[in-house]
């Protein structure tokens, strides 16, 4: 008997397959050390400020690499100087660089992803009324019939819009807000059942309930509104964006591919690779994370209720980490709100202060980049060569930045009072920020600026502005709010800005 949709020689090549590895994280990075030709890596700082390899906090050994990679000369030395030049000649040399050193590259083939409506529910979030849907985007997987992904992701629009709004994409768990409950008669139809059905076959069940009749399995939730706020008071994220007439998406990147390097032979990277292990050059979690975000923007751009032109990426620490990718490396996004993204983000690659690239190339990290990206922390080589170091990077930080031109990026970080750590090296993402202008300018729009007036690009001697002094006039932003590791005091900032930016009248204060 035939299977439509799939010839013989699909079940034949399929059936031959290998079945999936399954390695600890250690067994996979020795793997991926061994294709690398390294014997041992260097090993990263501690975090801890009472250990004897603590990380640096000294400002004046922060830059052993002190020269950036030019982001506006082209490998052969040529200067950019108009938008055609970066569009047709640097920008693919930067993309390129990033995708074999650092984030890897997505295979140019990728199984088909079908999104299905699971639920659509009309809820409370705050005091908006809202339509709130459960999505489930299927990867097809005939490939390999072992590996299972499917997306979860959650869309949030207010109920009374009177046309598409901006959606902002948020990397964390897909839930729904607030489900609606079945009111009390219902519920009490419910417990009634089910008391039935437990008692039934087990006398120690129908004891139970007999002794606490009063008892109900589902209790009933009463219908309740929040409290109002008090001066001066923000509301949580996400009723900040619908109060503003935006809508949110929240994206689970664990659906996508798992967080560690034990389930880089599962997930939609082991699901490509039919089970094996990594080449030096495929793509890491970060990576993984931006295609499923773009898959989800597929289906945000065919739902009515979205306006897909302005839709955004957010996200903190990690997943920081993966907005800022996802915003290079994907056109369709519109704006980008980068939380505490440190090294990996938009800290620069090459800063000896806190985190560094030795930490990301060790077993607990190294998942989110390439593989080839454990090259830069090597200490030595079965081939005796020299070994790389941070300053032999093709390209850093403020290039990633700079991919995201002209586009809409924010910046953000916190304290480190709060629990925003100095690990994070907050001037090294401000350095990178500043050294990005250029290529913003380039385009047309504005890069940091203050008052109209651009703070230029000398990011050796750029200082970050005061806590809450946000620089706010260009399509690149920097806020750093006096909370901890989190990006939710810079929503509202972000939001106004945005509005401003793409002609909306804010309804924030």
């Amino acid at each position: 008997m035939a299977l439509a949709g799939c010839s013989c020689a699909t079940l034949a090549q399929t059936a031959s397959r290998k079945p999936p590895v399954t390695f600890t994280a250690e067994q996979d990075h020795q793997d991926m050390m061994e294709q690398l030709g390294i014997v041992a890596l260097r090993p990263g700082p501690s975090g801890d400020e009472n250990a004897p390899n603590h990380a640096n906090y000294d400002e004046s050994k922060a830059n052993p690499y002190p020269e950036l990679p030019d982001v506006l000369a082209l490998n052969d030395g040529r200067k950019v100087t108009t938008a055609e030049m970066w569009w047709k000649l640097r920008r693919p040399e930067i993309v390129e660089d990033f995708e074999r050193e650092v984030y890897g590259r997505i295979p140019k083939h990728t199984p088909k992803v079908t999104w299905t409506v699971a639920v659509t529910d009309h809820e409370y979030v705050g005091f908006t009324p809202v339509i709130a849907k459960r999505l489930v985007g299927h990867v097809d997987n005939s490939s390999c019939p072992q590996i299972h992904v499917d997306i979860q992701m959650t869309l949030v629009v207010p109920a009374n819009a009177k046309g598409p709004v901006p959606v902002l994409m948020m990397f964390g768990q897909s839930v729904l807000p607030n489900p609606t409950q079945p009111p009390v008669e219902d519920v009490e139809k419910i417990n009634a059942k089910l008391k039935e059905l437990l008692a039934k076959d087990d006398p120690e069940i129908a004891e139970i309930f007999k002794k606490y009749p009063g008892y109900d399995p589902v209790p009933a939730k009463l219908l309740s509104f929040p409290t109002r706020l008090n001066p001066g008071e923000d509301r949580p994220p996400h009723e900040e964006l619908l109060a503003d007439g935006w809508g949110y998406a929240m994206i689970d990147p664990a659906s996508i591919q798992a967080d560690n390097g034990a389930g880089l032979t599962r997930g939609i990277i082991g699901l490509v690779n039919h089970g094996q292990p990594r080449r030096p050059d495929d793509w890491g979690s970060l990576r993984a994370w931006e295609w499923g975000a773009a898959r989800g923007l597929d289906y945000l751009e065919t739902d009515p209720a979205v306006d897909a032109k302005h839709v955004g990426i957010e996200g903190v620490s990690r997943y920081g980490k993966a907005a800022l990718v996802t915003l290079a490396f994907e056109p369709r996004f519109y704006m980008g709100l980068i939380g505490s993204s440190g090294k990996g983000g938009t800290t620069l690659l090459r800063r000896n202060f806190g985190e560094a690239v030795e930490n990301l190339a060790s077993s607990g990290e190294y998942h989110w980049m390439a593989g080839n990206f454990i090259k830069y922390a090597a200490a030595s080589l079965k081939s005796g060569a020299r070994p790389l170091n941070p300053g032999d990077l093709p390209v850093d930080s403020h290039e990633l930045i700079a991919l995201c031109a002209p586009r809409l990026v924010f910046v953000s970080y916190g304290v480190p009072e709060q629990g925003d750590a100095k690990w994070l090296d907050h001037e090294g993402s401000y350095m990178a920020a500043v050294a990005a202008g250029p290529v913003f300018r380039l385009l047309g729009v504005k890069g940091l600026s203050s008052n109209g007036q651009s703070l230029g690009d000398d990011y050796k001697t750029a200082k970050m502005p005061p806590v809450l002094d946000g620089l706010l006039d260009g399509e690149l932003a920097w806020r750093q709010d006096a909370g901890g590791h989190t990006d939710a005091p810079n929503v509202k900032y972000f939001i106004m800005w945005a509005d401003g930016k793409m002609g909306r009248e804010t309804r924030l204060k």
